[in-house]
């Protein structure tokens, strides 16, 4: 059987994949690469979720391209307007005649006698096993299961006479004009599809176990569109970028310094959108401090104003079960609805789901630390592509696919085949893969890498940093271990 081979294969054709592609079409021009997609369309999240309103909560100037100016004027995008800026870019560079649909990705093993990954994909309706070979493996497939969406097992779902749907799963023909709906969570999902659902339910309820920190922020960011009308588009661009940049990371560094401040600020401007008679205390004010979860952020205050016109509610309670009308609560209140959404989270998973041997030993990736939050220790020649947590997902990606060139050119220069991160400091010691504490990340941390107590095994979510690390910094760092051809003894025992 023959086995194509690629110098780089890149796995997932979303935000992340198609940045890879960009990125080494322009700086690895002499490198072969293919992408394979699971699923029959370029997008990713942006083409997966299809819920009312879904759009990003980042705004689009850092979760936009470095290298492609975001040129609309909404700042806080739609879904379907992120997607068609990831098709035009896969499109415009030649990008899409780069993927491999219907390939969904199972398994991948590395040879050091042959310096490669054989990587293993089922393709098609008929799971036909592919065999591709490569250099370089990229994983670009995300950070959650696409198969399913999170969803606790609720008592008396069956009893429930209508609709439950998560948003993972949303189809057109889900109905909820004029009708009660109850959307279940308090994350960016729900505070997104509430005011969405509100334009044409009877009433939405955002029913929450506790509250999230919800942050009102203009749609349209009317410095980024005035300097679009007064110069060239990628100077304009540059500028709001590192502006959106520098504002999140004072941000982030004032609620880590002075939490106290930034409760005051955030809760400050939801009485102000809400009234004096709202309880903001009981609906709005979390029991963490801002930042140790993801913030919610509402354009223009729309969740706010379906609030207040009285089209939406919150209700803070815990469920003890649904029922044939609607779901009964802790407190003994009980909501009617025709339709309950759960935006209950997602399944996370490391390394899209992959089955990894590194000679013909099985990796566990729990047991591996993350090198400059892209690579981990004793795997050859595999990043993956992972954004922040505090910032926008695509601001990290890009710099990891600029590291990922820059090793792959360095190689290349020197004759090496083989690149592996490498722990050898017995001082370093382990600690949790990520400093938060939403659910969706707790429950899924023991999958995940350790990182170490200092870099590179570090990961300080700082697009500083990290910029003069990865664009900057030595590649021959003391850590990542080269090497070149095997020897002749390797070969012979071979």
């Amino acid at each position: 059987m023959t086995i194509e081979h690629f110098d780089v294969l890149i796995v997932g054709a979303g935000l992340s994949g198609i940045g890879a592609g960009y990125h080494l079409q322009a700086r690895c021009p002499d490198r072969s690469y293919a992408i394979l997609e699971g699923r029959e369309r370029i997008g990713g999240t942006w083409d997966l979720f299809r819920y009312p309103g879904v759009r990003s909560d980042s705004d689009m100037y850092t979760l936009g391209y470095s290298f492609r100016p975001w040129e609309e004027a909404k700042a806080i995008a739609d879904g379907p307007s992120i997607l068609k800026y990831v098709q035009d870019t896969a499109r415009d560079h030649g990008i899409d005649r780069k993927i491999r649909f219907g390939h969904q990705v199972k398994r991948a093993s590395w040879s050091t006698q042959d310096a490669k990954w054989t990587v293993e994909a089922e393709r098609g309706s008929a799971n036909e096993l592919v065999r591709i070979s490569c250099n370089f493996l990229f994983v670009c497939g995300g950070y959650y299961s696409y198969a399913e969406g999170y969803t606790p097992e609720f008592p008396g779902t069956e009893r429930f006479a209508g609709r439950i749907v998560h948003p993972q799963k949303w189809t057109d023909d889900i109905d909820y004009a004029g009708k009660r709906v109850v959307v279940i969570g308090s994350g960016a999902t729900a505070v997104t599809l509430v005011p969405e659902l509100a334009k044409k339910a009877a009433h939405v309820t955002m029913l929450q176990r506790s509250p999230t920190y919800v942050v009102a922020r203009p749609a349209e960011d009317g410095m980024a569109n005035w300097l679009r009308r007064y110069l060239p588009s990628r100077l304009a661009y540059g500028i709001t970028r590192w502006k959106r940049v520098l504002l999140g990371m004072y941000f982030f560094n004032l609620c880590r310094r002075n939490p106290a401040r930034a409760k005051q600020l955030i809760l400050g401007g939801v009485r102000m959108a809400l009234g004096p008679d709202y309880d903001v205390d009981r609906h709005f004010t979390p029991r963490y401090n801002p930042w140790e979860q993801r913030l919610c952020l509402v354009p223009n205050g729309d969740l706010f104003q379906a609030i207040k016109t009285k089209r939406a509610s919150v209700v803070t309670d815990q469920i003890e079960t649904f029922t044939e009308k609607g779901l009964k609560l802790r407190s003994g209140a009980e909501l009617e609805a025709d339709l309950i959404v759960t935006a209950t989270g997602l399944n996370l998973q490391v390394l899209s789901g992959l089955q990894i041997t590194v000679d013909g030993e099985r990796v566990d990736l729990a047991r591996t630390l993350n090198y400059k939050g892209m690579m981990y220790s004793d795997m050859p020649n595999l990043a993956s592509a992972f954004g922040y947590t505090n910032a926008s997902w695509t601001l990290k990606c890009d710099l990891t696919c600029e590291y990922v060139c820059r090793l792959l050119n360095h190689m290349k220069k020197r004759g090496l085949r083989q690149c592996t991160p490498r722990n050898t400091d017995p001082s370093i010691t382990e600690e949790p893969w990520i400093d938060f504490s939403s659910g969706y990340f707790q429950r899924s941390l023991h999958k995940f890498p350790k990182q170490g107590s200092r870099v590179p095994w570090k990961l300080h979510q700082n697009y500083a940093r990290d910029l003069m690390m990865l664009r900057f910094g030595k590649v021959e760092d003391g850590v990542m271990e080269f090497s070149g051809p095997p020897s002749a003894a390797l070969a012979l025992r071979a």
